[in-house]
Parts: structure tokens; sequence; C-alpha cells
């Protein structure tokens, strides 16, 4: 070997060694907090480190270049939740690159090349020279100038996940990525809008935040942004009023994040650095059939314990070419709008037809997305989907005429729904040689094809225009024999009267007009029932379990062993009792909450209307609470009642399109069922109030115990009337008795064990009645104290546990019965406007908000009303009623005109 190549060998290894030293130090240690411009960074050089180059100053947050999964195609500059190793930020999702790929620090701003040098991604231009890249502790990458000003920062630009001090804004969304390696944007969206907060896919909604229950709306204000804290889920308006909330339990940090399978999870953990989430996570949807791509495409999803099973529909089959999916069992093809767009029906192409899906299979952008069209048969329905290249496949209502057209790039997974009404079509091509038996009979039908036409056009032409003169001749009649009559418009609701439907009432004799009831229909609303078919569905109304004033409530079932349900029949007849019918049914049809009865369906022929609800097995919250027998209702229930009821009337107030001020709140509508669940009910015939009403009823209403003093001032009626009431229901709670005393305690309840209340009409303001029968002896604690009274006084001696319920024998929270007495006396108010709101009711009673000290000057006509006043009338109502003889004619009739 020549010295010279003997030389190089022995000197190869030295210098490789110190050449890959100073490398090493070129790159240097992971940075803390900062680095600054003429910064490279390559997976290579910080090896080690797991790409990581810079760390936050508390060390919760890294950047790095990095590789999700340990794959060596795809590399990403990423800001790391270091304990967990949770991506929480990428830049080039859309363009990773490769292990050789570079990431660039310059005055310009941020760069990520690949191996050429090509440009992948980079921050927009920036109006000064950058100083530094700064990693924050909140795990927020910023570029800074000279000044220290902020230039971008990455909480602007949120990719799928969503840290503490970082907002979405109204409009923005993050974007799922398309799998666990793959940083890519998928189909799936989590977005804020004025109106509420929402999961997509595909652009169809999945999942709302004001439609889940473990959700709460304050106010109807827009909403301008959302974010996450140690408290939970917030929606806020651009005046940092509440719109939306989820509490949670308190964490020290969390984070939201979209997952690559389109849910929504909230993370908490018990410190920033800490590795282990604490558990109790929010999901969103809560189910997995709520996902709209559970199964692969049309499968049919089936909840299984834990998780959910995926099957194929009738008429499909399961798809040799992609896992999973399922395709038509005729050999069809499904429809796509690049197949659309390449038919050329002209030519002998493909022929577009429809498979029917069986009864109760829905698919899940017919949840929440608007219908397409409405007051349209299936027919036109049909039509529109097969004009469409776009279109997919429809969803038709037979009952609210409803048109749902399916589109996007692909079709998701079926589930179980609720409607028989609701039908679905997948659209498919048939091959054109399909419908011939061969080439030859194909050929022939050519020829045949132009002689024929054109005579059955002639003969269909003709048949029309006989048929439209027949039609022109008849509705001419029918016009001379209806002149005079004014015209009235129809508000439909539900399937039109066949003749095989005709129920035999005899319409003309109506006097209440119900000859008109079959022929409307309004979209969205619940399923429609015929009076033979509820009558089924009650056994011949053979259950009585409630009666009020409103009408009689009978047991039934569902056919198909849907549930139970609660048929109220009500007794209201007259024009504008089945105008207010109508106009309500299409209001609390379509309002869902946790909180509230649903409404199943109804009735509506003729003078006969019937609500359909659904059943709630414990019955009424008064069977409970004021029984003597049976196990006590414990204090924990009993806070469970107090919060539930108030989060559905502030749902109510605030969280519908329409105020609805319920207007009759009472234990005996407020009902209850196994697992803890608390609904308020015989809200459907309340006092609708728009918006711009300010609060102003034309009949009053209201059950003995429980009227608001206004009801009988003639002041305007606002939904602190239903406030007033609560108040009342908070204070029995505590005790275990009726407000008004033991006397009338005793008495036989109108117990309503179903969404119907007793709707018992008061003739006198809330407590008169028992200020005039009973004996009030101070704070003895006798048993016909009027309690509201004995309350005030109690409180004001901060004696709270002397107000509780014996029966519990000091089962309960000193503090917690403390702030319920303090909340109930401040909704006791006698000025509406010294109220708080439910929805602040509600944050009081979960503890998040300290209760107000109620307002004893406000309170002092509770005590006239407690110690045996003839007829006490408070000075402020006295002057408002004009006198004690007028006032007293007023309390004639609650339910009366005035």
């Amino acid at each position: 070997m020549p010295p010279s190549r003997s030389l190089a060998c022995l000197l190869l290894p030295p210098l490789l060694l110190l050449l890959e030293s100073v490398r090493d130090a070129d790159a240097g240690p992971l940075a803390v907090e900062i680095v600054r411009p003429s910064f490279t960074a390559t997976s290579y050089d910080y090896v080690d480190t797991g790409g990581a180059f810079l760390v936050s100053r508390n060390g919760s947050f890294r950047a790095a270049v990095f590789n999700p999964g340990k794959q060596q195609a795809s590399f990403y500059l990423a800001v790391l939740h270091a304990p967990s190793g949770t991506p929480v930020w990428s830049a080039n999702r859309d363009a990773p690159t490769s292990s050789t790929g570079k990431v660039q620090l310059s005055v310009g701003g941020i760069t990520v090349s690949d191996a050429n040098g090509t440009v992948l991604w980079s921050t927009p231009p920036l109006r000064s020279p950058v100083a530094a890249l700064r990693l924050q502790d909140t795990g927020d990458l910023q570029l800074l100038d000279a000044g220290n000003a902020t230039l971008w920062r990455s909480f602007d630009n949120a990719t799928d996940t969503l840290l503490p001090g970082q907002q979405l804004l109204a409009g923005a969304y993050l974007s799922s990525a398309k799998g666990a390696t793959d940083f890519s944007q998928g189909d799936y969206r989590f977005g804020v809008i004025t109106a509420d907060v929402l999961l997509t896919w595909q652009g169809s909604t999945y999942w709302r935040l004001s439609n889940d229950a473990r959700g709460f709306k304050d106010t109807n204000a827009a909403v301008a942004s959302m974010s996450v804290n140690a408290s939970g889920l917030f929606a806020v308006a651009a005046d940092g009023a509440m719109v939306f909330r989820v509490g949670l339990a308190p964490a020290e940090f969390r984070m939201l994040k979209l997952g690559s399978d389109g849910r929504l999870r909230i993370i908490s953990y018990a410190l920033v650095n800490s590795s282990a989430p604490v558990g109790g996570d929010f999901i969103a949807p809560a189910g997995d059939c709520d996902l709209p791509l559970q199964c692969p495409s049309l499968g049919y999803c089936s909840p299984a314990g834990n998780g959910s099973t995926c099957t194929c529909p009738p008429l499909f089959a399961a798809s040799v070419t992609v896992a999973g999916s399922c395709t038509p069992g005729d050999g069809s093809t499904l429809a796509s709008p690049a197949a659309c767009q390449n038919n050329d029906s002209s030519s002998g192409g493909a022929s577009v037809s429809y498979i029917a899906l069986k009864p109760l299979t829905s698919y899940f952008a017919t949840k929440f997305d608007a219908p397409t069209n409405t007051g349209v048969n299936k027919t036109a329905c049909r039509a529109l989907c097969t004009a469409s290249c776009a279109c997919l496949g429809f969803f038709h209502d037979s009952v609210s005429l409803s048109c749902r057209l399916i589109g996007g790039k692909q079709l998701g997974s079926l589930y179980k729904g609720a409607s028989d009404t609701n039908l679905g079509y997948i659209k498919t091509f048939n091959s054109a040689t399909k419908a011939g038996s061969n080439q030859i009979g194909s050929s022939s039908a050519n020829h045949t094809v132009p002689i024929v036409l054109p005579s059955v056009a002639a003969f269909l032409l003709l048949a029309v225009l006989g048929w439209y003169i027949w039609w022109r001749n008849k509705m001419s009649k029918n016009g001379r024999k209806k002149k005079g009559k004014s015209s009235t418009m129809k508000v439909y609701l539900g399937r039109q009267k066949s003749p095989s439907r005709d129920t035999g009432y005899n319409a003309d004799a109506d006097d209440d007009g119900g000859g008109d009831d079959d022929d409307i229909v309004i979209p969205g609303m619940p399923a429609r029932f015929s009076y033979q078919e509820i009558t089924t569905m009650t056994s011949n109304f053979a259950t009585k379990v409630g009666s009020g004033g409103f009408g009689t409530v009978y047991k039934g079932e569902l056919p198909g062993g849907e549930g139970l349900i609660a048929v109220k029949k009500l007794e209201a007849a007259g024009v504008q009792a089945k105008r207010e019918f109508c106009t309500e049914i299409t209001i609390i049809g379509n309002i869902r909450h946790v909180n509230l009865v649903r409404l199943r369906g109804f009735c509506a022929e003729g003078s006969r209307r019937l609500l359909v609800y659904e059943y709630m097995n414990r019955g009424s919250l008064d069977r409970s609470l004021f029984g003597r027998t049976g196990p006590v209702l414990e204090w924990g229930e009993r806070m469970e009642v107090a919060i539930g009821a108030a989060r559905g009337l502030a749902y109510l107030h605030t969280g519908c399109e329409q105020k609805i001020v319920h207007c009759d709140v009472k234990p005996e509508n407020i009902l209850l069922a196994n697992g803890g669940q608390v609904k308020i009910s015989d809200f459907g015939l309340a006092k609708l109030m728009s918006r711009e009403q300010s609060a102003l009823f034309t009949t009053m209403r209201g059950t003995r115990g429980y009227l608001a003093p206004e009801w009988i001032s003639n002041a305007a009626i606002s939904d602190r009337a239903d406030v007033y009431s609560f108040g009342m229901v908070l204070l029995e709670l505590i005790h275990g008795r009726k407000n008004r005393g033991e006397q009338e305690a005793a008495a036989p309840a109108n117990n309503v064990a179903v969404a119907a209340g007793s709707g018992e009409h008061s003739d006198l303001p809330s407590g008169w009645s028992s200020a005039m029968t009973s004996t009030a002896s101070g704070t003895s604690g006798g048993g016909d104290e009027y309690f509201p009274m004995l309350a005030l006084e109690l409180h004001e001696q901060r004696r709270y546990l002397d107000l509780v319920d014996a029966r519990l024998e000091g089962r309960v929270d000193e503090a917690e019965a403390a702030r319920t007495v303090r909340v109930a006396l401040c909704c006791l108010h006698e000025d509406p406007a010294l109220r708080p709101s439910m929805a602040t009711v509600v944050r009081i009673l979960e503890g998040s908000v300290p209760p107000p000290e109620p307002r004893v000057e406000a309170l002092g006509f509770l005590r006239l009303y407690g110690r045996s006043y003839p007829l006490p009338v408070p000075g402020s109502l006295t002057a408002m009623a004009g006198g004690g003889s007028h006032l007293d004619e007023s309390l004639k009739d609650t339910s009366a005109p005035r």
C-alpha cells in the first residue's frame, strides 16, 4: 500500500469523529424557549432528542422535526406536549418532508423544505424582520421582532388541537388528521358558528353542542369565540357574555383534540407536566353509531356493549373491493359525482335507479342538517336527486314532506333511527345492456323506439290535456260553491287524509273547523298518529295516570316495543284552541333537552287533539317528596332534581328560538325516572314569547302557592314568573312539604306521573290561601306556618339546618343547604327585576357562582302572607290593582282573559 494511502486510512476515523463533533457543536443542545435566525434543524441533527430542538421553559412543550409512529417517510414541524408525547400543532401537515428535510429560521420567517431545497411550507410575509423563535409555556410557538412584539403565532393557526389560552373564533375550525401517522387534513371539522359549536363530515353536521345534554346555553347572543380551560369548555359572545358552556371537574391542564376518527375529546391532566390523563374525558359524540363513518360506506351500525358492530343492510352485500363496505346486491353501481358526470344517457350509458332502505334506517346527516326542500312529495324529492350529480341518495319523510339530499365524496354509515316515516333511498347506476336480454334484442328496440315513442307521447299529451280541462271545470264549480266565504291561510299539520283513513268524523258538523286539520303539513314535526292508532296504543285509554287543567293523561306503548308513552287528551275546544295547538306544536315538537319531556307525536282529528309524550316511570316529584310512604328522597337526590329542573327551565327561557315561559312550575310538573332522570313537563302549552315581546300575556294561569305576585297586579309577565315558582319548589325540596302548610299538603294532589301537570288553576296569588288559613306562630316550627316566611326569618338567623326536612335526620351538607335557601329566597323577590335568571340559578346551584344575599326589603310581602291577614295586599300590589275590591274581583278566575 502506498504511504499516502496508508496515512489517509490512519487519519480518516479521527477526521470523521472531528467532523461529527463539529456538527454536534453546531446543532448544540436542546435550546430552551428561544432560538435565533440562521438556525437549521433536521431529524438527524436531533436524533437523540427525537427530533426536538426547542423546549419551553417549564419543559411541558417541545418543538420538533417529528415523524409520527417513528416511520421514516413523513416528517413535520410540530409542537408536542412533551410528557404525553401528543402533537398539539403541526406546520406542514399537507406537505410532509423526508428524513433529510430541513426546518430553517431566518429573518423572513420559518420554512420547511425537502432535501432539494424546495420549500414545502413557510410562514406568511411578516411586517418586520424576525429576531427570535420562542416556545411559550402554554405551547404557543411565536415569531418575535427586535422589540419582542409577536409577528406570528401557532395559536392563531390551530390544526386539530386547542390548548388553554387559545381561542377558536367564529368562522374558524379545527381539521382532523387523516390518521395517526398521516397529519394531512381529513374530512372531519370542529367549527364555531355564531349560533352553535358543531362537528361536520364532508360538510354535513353530525354533532351540535346545543343538542348535547352535557352542554348548557346561557344566552341567545351570537358566539364570537370558544376556548377550553381548567373549568371546561366555553363559548362566549363578543362582550364576554357566556353563550354555551360544558362544565368539567377541575383540572390544571386540558387539551381539546379532534381525532382522525371524527371524535372530539377533551383530555384532562392533573398538571401541565403530567404524562397520564386523570380520566373522565369529554367525548363527542358519545355513541359509536353517532359517528358518520363508524362503519365503512353504507354499513349498518348497531350498538354492542361498549362498542358497535357493522353489517350490510337488506338488498346490499359486502364489497369485494373495499373491506367492510357494502354495495348493491343487484349488481348495480353506487352513484358518485364522477360517475354521474361520465354518464351519457343519450348514448346508451347508465340509467339512474334507487334502492330503498328498510324503515327505521337512518343516516347521520338527517339528524342535524336542515331539509333540502320542504312540502314536496317523494317523487319530487327523487327527481331533485336524479338531476344532481352531487346527490348520492335521498331521505323523504311522508309526514313532514321534508326532502334531504345526501351528498359528499362518499356515503357514510347507517344506523337505527326512531321514525318509520323517514325513508331512505340510495342512488345507483344500472348498465344499459342490463335491461336487454341480448344485443339483437337491444338492436331491435333501437329501431322500434323512433316509431313508437312519438305515438305514445301524443297519446299522453291528449290525456293530460283532457285531465286539465276536467280539473279546471271542477275547480270552477267548487269556487262558485265557496263564494262569499273568507279566505284563510292553512297551516299543514300532517299527512293528508285518504278515504281509507277516514275516521267517520263529520268535519262539517265541527264548529272547530276540524275538517281542515288533515290537509296540513309542518316540516320537522314529530310523528302524527290517527285517533284509532292512539286508541290501540293505550288499549282504549284503559290506564289513567293523571288529570289536570288541560286534560286527562293515559299510559300507552308505541308499536313495535319502541317504548312507553303518556297520552294527554286535551279538553280545550274552539277555533282559538286549535290555532294555539297548531302554532305551539311546531315549536315544541323540535325541542330536545335532557331535562325536558320529549314530545313523541300528536293527533289532530277534528276536535280531537292529543299529545304523545315519553313516559317517566317514577312519576312526578310531589309523589316522592311529599309522600309519607316509601323511601325519603335523600338530599343528594333533591339537589339533582333542583339542578335538572333549573337547567330545563333555563333552556326554555334562553335556548330556544322563541322564549318559552312555562307559567306553571311546581313539583307536579317535574317528572322523575330511573337513572336519576329529571324532566320538566307541561311546557308544551305554556305561552310562547318572541324575542320582540317584552313580556305580556293576555291570559292568567298558574297554580295556587306558586303564582308570582305580578300575575294579579296587571304587571307584565316575563320568564321571572317561572323563577318565582322555581324558588317555591326549591323551598319545598328543602323542607319536604308544601309551601302552604300541612293543611293543604295533606289534601289530595293531582299526581300526574307523566308529561302533564295537574294544571290546578288558582284564584289567589302565591301563598294567599295559606295566609288566610294558617295560624302563624312566629318561628316555632309548627306544622301550619307559611314556610317561605319561616325560611326568611331563619335565614336572617343563619339557622339553615332548622329548615331541612326532619326525615333526613341530618344527612345534609349545611353549606349546600345555606346556598339553596339563599338562592330560593332571591327567586322570591317581589320585584321580578331583582330575581336572578334561571341560567344564573343553575350556576349557583352547581356551586360555580356564589349565591347572592337575598334582599330582605324585597321579601317583606312574605311576612304579610304568613301572618294571618284576612286578605293581605302588599302596598305595591294594592296600588297596581286599584284597591281591594278590584283586586278581589280580579282573583276570581286566574285562567280567564284580562
